[in-house]
């Protein structure tokens, strides 16, 4: 009788334990639950799709497919001898006109003024000899011991003298005066339209070079040796491997516990022990059905709303597609995010 009582209190003390054990370990991960949200996605990352900004025959390709490249590496060439003339075509048209505006600014040589004193030296002693000629024939004209036409020619030669006089004094005027402004101006316009050309040919040169724009990673070689690039037909496409970010789908209920910066850590099935750094980068505005991809302890027909979490990627070890969990502690406040700033295109004073 006492053995089946022992019996007895030694099973109602295990049920007790068992209870408690139970107990304890609910109060104690409800806490939990509550300070933290789990989440599950898959690793995603950008695009670029490389291509020359010209149009010429691929002449070298310097990558391959899988291929890691840093930031300003060469990854391929285009043919470059017509474009090679043209530059030395604009070339020679700036030094032409160049010539011309140095001809233009320097004025009137010295031995152009010169030459336009002279002239009208020339034309004064010719006036006065037509002059003189005239006052005689006119004389003996008068007393008809000549023609009255050869006093007239005469005359109209005289006349033709002083014309050609006023003409060389202009002249001189002109030469003292060197060129017009406008002249000077008009050469001037065109020769800053000549080296906008040659600027236009020289970087249609450095176009023929293909430089990787960040780090990355070459996915695909799309062309070859001897095909046709232009800025329609990629090269190369590029995978960009820092930062990535993990897709994810937050059901409506905690929709409002996220805000874009707040922290978060990952982990992948490929690297257990190893946590990463994240932030919450970007948070839907509509709804959708949960993808079928993701697997979930909701109905699938239940609206979501995709979140991605951005991750560093120093070590290259998060690729594409690769699983991976998300924790985001919900007790965060807002000075302890990232604060990310927008960065806005350079403006062009010059124009």
């Amino acid at each position: 009788m006492m053995k089946k009582y022992i019996i007895g209190i030694l099973i109602f003390l295990v049920i007790i334990g068992v209870i408690g054990a139970a107990l304890w370990y609910h109060f104690r991960k409800e806490p939990e639950k509550l300070n933290k949200l789990r989440l599950y996605g898959n690793i995603d990352m950008r695009e670029v799709h490389l291509a020359f900004n010209a149009s010429e025959r691929v002449e070298q390709l310097l990558a391959e497919e899988g291929d890691r490249v840093e930031k300003g590496r060469l990854l391929a060439c285009l043919e470059t001898v017509r474009l090679k003339l043209a530059v030395k075509a604009g070339e020679a048209n700036v030094k032409a006109q160049q010539q011309i505006v140095n001809k233009l600014v320097s004025g009137s040589r010295k031995e152009e003024i010169k030459k336009a004193y002279a002239q009208v030296d020339a034309a004064v002693k010719r006036l006065h000899n037509s002059e003189i000629t005239f006052r005689r024939l006119k004389a003996l004209a008068a007393e008809k011991l000549t023609s009255r036409q050869k006093a007239d020619d005469a005359e109209a030669r005289m006349d033709v003298e002083r014309a050609e006089l006023k003409a060389q004094q202009e002249n001189l005027n002109l030469v003292l005066a060197g060129p017009r402004k406008e002249d000077i101006d008009t050469a001037k316009a065109r020769l800053e339209m000549f080296e906008a050309e040659l600027d236009i040919a020289r970087q249609n040169l450095a176009d023929t070079r293909l430089y990787a724009p960040s780090d990355g990673v070459i996915r695909n070689r799309i062309l070859e040796k001897g095909d046709m690039a232009s800025p329609q037909r990629p090269v190369f496409t590029m995978s960009l491997l820092n930062p990535v970010w993990v897709r994810a789908y937050v059901a409506e209920t905690n929709l409002g516990k996220l805000y874009p910066g707040m922290k978060a850590i990952v982990t992948t099935d490929s690297y257990p022990d190893k946590t990463y750094d994240g932030w919450v980068g970007y948070i839907s505005p509509s709804a959708e059905f949960t993808p079928k991809s993701i697997q979930t302890s909701e109905i699938r027909t239940q609206l979501v709303y995709q979140i991605r979490v951005m991750v560093g990627n120093p070590q290259n070890e998060l690729r594409l597609g690769m699983p991976a969990t998300i924790i985001i502690f919900l007790d965060q406040s807002v000075s302890q995010t990232n604060n990310t700033s927008v960065s806005s295109c350079p403006e062009n004073n010059e124009l």
